[in-house]
């Protein structure tokens, strides 16, 4: 017998993988909470029936929330994680030596806690003396926190949920404000494929906004479509204007120094999405 785990995408589409395990399974106060083994793509988390990450290709979205807008910003000494209790992202970010402090606030602690416990190579560096882990309200803490941090990056979910509030115009509003005045922020935003009009919305909203605005992209083949953008909203600096050739090597499966800008450089139809 075969068991398998499909995510329903849209109503017409999903993807499937076949499982040998299901390590753990809780309703917790916020989501639906999954760990499971899969033959492909080895322990896979989901929330609410979405596939959160993987431990064969967490990597690239870890790498790419963190290291563009840390590449950009010349001083990062303090960084905030709205969300990721799995603890990729912040793995990343301690690659920068300038950051001084990450803090990762994450509203439901089982997350991280089932984090540890069953995907200690994502979650491995929670208990970092660098880092400081509160479980609460992303939402609130932007707001009770302003002119703080150097870089927020939002790691949620897709906008169901806890994570509604986490693409609306008054938390982008929040962030601008909770950054210091030379401040950077970065947010997944889904996949132009079925989720257009999302990312069409947020553009619009973070460009009331911020200054600089821009919308980059990376392959990651257990997301929807596989195609995924993230947008980032900047006060002062330009990712397009980094001297790649200054940027360090750092331990990396996806990103690299050359990749940087490349990963601006958008196909035609998400282009349109955001003119």
């Amino acid at each position: 017998m075969e068991l398998w785990y499909t995510e329903k995408q849209t109503e017409e589409f999903g993807i499937t993988a076949k499982i040998k395990e299901t390590l753990v399974r809780e309703q917790t106060e916020f989501q639906d909470l999954a760990i499971i083994d899969t033959t492909e793509w080895g322990r896979m988390l989901v929330l609410d029936g979405m596939v959160m990450t993987t431990v064969r290709d967490e990597f690239v979205y870890h790498e790419m929330v963190a290291h563009p807008a840390l590449f950009t910003h010349p001083n990062p000494k303090h960084v905030l994680v709205v969300g990721g209790g799995d603890g990729g992202v912040i793995r990343e970010v301690l690659k920068h030596p300038k950051v001084e402090k990450a803090v990762l606030v994450e509203i439901d602690g089982k997350v991280i806690e089932y984090s540890k416990k069953y995907l200690p190579e994502i979650a491995g560096e929670l208990d970092n003396p660098r880092v400081q882990v509160i479980v609460n309200d992303g939402y609130m803490h932007i707001h009770e926190h302003k002119n703080t941090y150097d870089v927020i990056m939002v790691d949620s979910t897709e906008p169901v949920g806890p994570a509604v509030e986490l693409f609306s115009r008054g938390f982008y509003q929040g962030i601008y404000e909770a950054l210091k005045e030379d401040g950077i922020f970065v947010a997944q935003t889904d996949n132009p494929w079925f989720k257009a009009d999302l990312i069409r919305t947020v553009n619009r909203d973070v460009r009331e906004i911020f200054p600089i605005v821009r919308v980059y992209g990376a392959n990651i083949p257990t997301y929807p479509s596989g195609l995924w953008t993230f947008t980032l909203g900047s006060k002062t600096y330009d990712p397009l204007q980094v001297d790649e050739t200054g940027i360090p090597e750092i331990e990396t499966k996806y990103y690299t120094p050359r990749l940087h800008k490349a990963a601006f450089a958008l196909p035609k139809f998400v282009e349109d999405l955001i003119k």
